[in-house]
């Protein structure tokens, strides 16, 4: 009789993991869903496609978990060959700037030779959005890519800074069911509390870097060991939009 009582909180327990796990697969598709503008994701476009992947902070010397997952997803993210890839994340938890980590693990690992811009100096949402705008206000379509509550987020700041660009947003393909299934709780928790946040709290959106600055680099540094090999000698070719043009 004494083993009842232990099966129930066994297979409360596993009902907990399992509620959690679907909840944020509901939460990220939703999300890669929401806050998209009027342009046709499926044709081509006249001015071209901008494909903008949000970094994450990394202490390097190589791409994290978090930006090796983000680059994968926007190169799929792309519907045109001659899509412009925009990494976009300045140098918050290490020596090199997100943007350069991405940019080396998309040539390096994927062979990736397509038109390709940097964004190096961004330390939160907010200013990879700033700092992106004069990349992407040419394009037709825009694709922002991250982790799905994270990219709503931006999204969300791209509308509030240049509103007449959000009509152009379409959805990016970094939403897959089952892929990253235990890491996905986690994200979503902490990416639905700083969304929240950037909603309700005034000054939030523009000034939370300055207070999660060191909270980023804490994070950063428990990022895997195999995070921390020496990169590869070979580095981005970066092509600026006119010249890809």
């Amino acid at each position: 009789m004494s083993r009842l009582p232990q099966s129930k909180r066994s297979l409360r327990a596993v009902g907990v993991v399992v509620g959690a796990l679907a909840a944020a697969e509901v939460v990220s598709w939703a999300a890669s869903y929401c806050l998209l503008g009027e342009v046709d994701d499926a044709v081509a476009v006249p001015r071209g496609e901008a494909v903008v992947v949000l970094g994450h902070a990394d202490p390097g010397p190589i791409a994290g978990r978090d930006n090796r997952q983000r680059v994968r997803a926007g190169l799929r993210s792309r519907r045109l060959p001659d899509s412009r890839l925009i990494f976009s994340g300045g140098a918050v938890a290490g020596p090199v700037p997100e943007a350069e980590l991405m940019a080396r693990h998309a040539t390096d690992r994927f062979g990736y030779a397509g038109p390709l811009e940097l964004e190096t100096t961004s330390r939160s949402t907010w200013e990879n959005i700033a700092a992106v705008i004069p990349m992407i206000e040419d394009a037709d379509r825009i694709i922002i890519v991250s982790e799905p509550v994270h990219a709503l987020k931006a999204r969300l700041f791209l509308r509030r800074q240049r509103p007449d660009l959000a009509a152009r947003l379409a959805r990016a393909r970094d939403y897959r069911a089952g892929e990253y299934l235990l890491h996905k709780p986690a994200v979503v928790a902490l990416g639905l509390v700083d969304l929240g946040l950037s909603v309700w709290v005034p000054g939030w959106a523009r000034n939370s870097a300055n207070g999660l600055a060191g909270v980023r680099r804490l994070l950063a540094r428990v990022q895997p060991k195999r995070a921390r090999k020496s990169p590869r000698r070979s580095s981005p070719s970066v092509i600026s939009s006119r010249a890809a043009a």
